[in-house]
């Protein structure tokens, strides 16, 4: 049951699982029609099936024979995506982006003749003429999915499937800025509920929490049922029409003191802390659970409402806080001209490893942890380079690193460098064991999502202000 819980291949399982599910369910919609049969016998759409296909989605369009007709040729036609193989799916998507794509002739003619009527009486005839003009026909057929029993979650996985696609293919770029200006507006925040999820939940959703966490993978049941203890909290973004999965989730320690060492702060052996007497919240781990929705973002919205909820129920909580990985670090570090880091270091940091190894870095691919010379050589030079990192390297006016991104969009600002804060594989690989505090206080949070907003400089502490600064090579701005 354990192995169950943190296989690598959960969330495939869940996807195959609903896939089932799926093609089931759909198959009684089409049989009450005589519709069950007409499903593509070539899982490639090979040959002759590619124009059989078309016509599918012709009559689809046409939408004869009232809306229980619509629905099972809809569910007909699901169920042939959910068959396809990756070339079919493929295909699919292809003459779906192509055959069903923005008639231009016909928007520039409706554009011509609502320009005529502006200010007569035909002008409302007109503008409903030109309205329709600008949806492609793809528009209508993916909204046909959504009368179906988790049509909604199916336009999410499609999307998911057409993104590993798109590539340079600008037919099927535009189909995917259909479908997410459309998953946009379904999943506006207006439309979202926040639950909190606990040891009480159903046994479906914890599986499905244990899998998709990004940050720190589920080792157990007992790990899980540690983050989800009394002195832990974990809240989730659900949509009406996925009511049981989770589109985003956030972990939250209760403790004292802002944590700098996430090995600790998720040990199940540690004792368990009084919440009533917390004075910090530390958010450690924020998971997007279905890739369909990339790019449309509600993590911001989450993170305020959590906010709030938590100061609501904890009058003692004077800070809010994140332990966060640094994931495009060691990436960044190792790409830097050798010329360029050097000026980074003061001299009396960068001497010492120049001693070591003429190219100090390649000894961060071995387990320098526990070396006597090299662990403390390396100390002063990481942390710094990481607040130059996170405080200066920016791509298009924001910072490289992803996850500062995230957080000082949403107002927080950087408190502290964290040495050894993840001792981990994953934490030793991608951010050299760092992990960093971003703070949100509740005071500064939108001046400093304006400041972030406008290209301003980034809000950092005194401390990683002077780490940053004390680099000859850089000059951090006050904030």
């Amino acid at each position: 049951m354990l192995a169950s819980l943190v296989s690598p291949s959960m969330a495939a399982t869940f996807l195959d699982r609903t896939i089932a599910n799926l093609a089931a369910a759909w198959r009684g919609i089409a049989e009450r029609t005589g519709l069950a049969e007409r499903t593509l016998r070539d899982p490639d759409i090979g040959g002759d099936e590619a124009e059989l296909l078309r016509a599918q989605l012709r009559e689809c369009l046409e939408a004869k024979g009232g809306e229980v007709s619509a629905r099972a040729r809809a569910a007909s036609l699901g169920r042939t995506f959910l068959t396809l193989s990756p070339e079919g799916t493929k295909r699919f998507l292809k003459i779906l982006a192509e055959d069903f794509a923005l008639d231009a002739e016909a928007l520039v003619d409706a554009a011509g003749a609502y320009r005529v009527t502006i200010g007569t009486p035909g002008a409302i005839k007109a503008e409903r003429r030109l309205r329709a003009a600008t949806m492609a026909p793809r528009v209508k057929l993916l909204t046909q999915f959504t009368s179906l029993p988790d049509g909604v979650k199916f336009l999410v996985d499609m999307r998911a499937k057409l993104l590993d696609l798109v590539g340079d293919d600008p037919g099927l770029a535009s189909l995917d800025e259909d479908m997410r200006a459309l998953l946009a507006a379904w999943f506006d925040i207006g439309f979202l509920e926040l639950r909190r999820i606990t040891w009480d939940s159903p046994a479906s959703l914890l599986e499905k929490l244990a899998a998709y966490e990004a940050v720190h993978r589920v080792r157990s049941w007992a790990d899980l049922k540690n983050r989800l203890d009394a002195d832990r909290r974990c809240y989730a973004f659900f949509h009406p029409r996925m009511p049981t999965e989770p589109l985003i989730f956030v972990e939250v320690a209760l403790v004292k003191g802002i944590a700098d060492n996430v090995q600790r702060l998720l040990d199940p052996a540690a004792p368990q802390e009084n919440p009533r007497e917390a004075d910090t919240a530390i958010f450690y781990s924020i998971s997007n659970t279905q890739e369909g929705l990339r790019g449309i973002g509600f993590g911001n919205f989450l993170i305020k409402q959590v906010v709030d909820d938590l100061a609501s129920q904890f009058p003692k909580l004077a800070t809010f806080s994140t332990l966060s990985p640094i994931p495009g670090f060691r990436r960044w570090l190792g790409r830097l001209p050798k010329d360029q880091l050097d000026a980074f270091l003061p001299g009396e940091e960068r001497e010492p490893l120049v001693a070591l190894a003429e190219d100090w870095r390649a000894s961060l691919d071995r387990q320098w942890m526990g070396d006597p010379d090299l662990a403390p050589a390396l100390r002063p030079a990481l942390t710094r380079l990481c607040a130059v990192y996170l405080s200066t390297e920016k791509r298009d006016g924001k910072p490289v690193d992803p996850v500062a991104r995230f957080h000082l969009g949403n107002g927080a600002s950087i408190e502290r460098i964290n040495w050894l804060g993840d001792a981990s594989a994953k934490g030793m690989k991608e951010s050299a064991g760092l992990m960093v505090n971003y703070v949100y206080r509740l005071a500064d949070i939108e001046a400093n999502h304006e400041a972030f907003a406008s290209g301003g400089p980034i809000a950092v502490s005194s401390q990683v202000r002077k780490l940053a600064g004390g680099s000859p090579a850089v000059a951090v701005r006050r904030t």
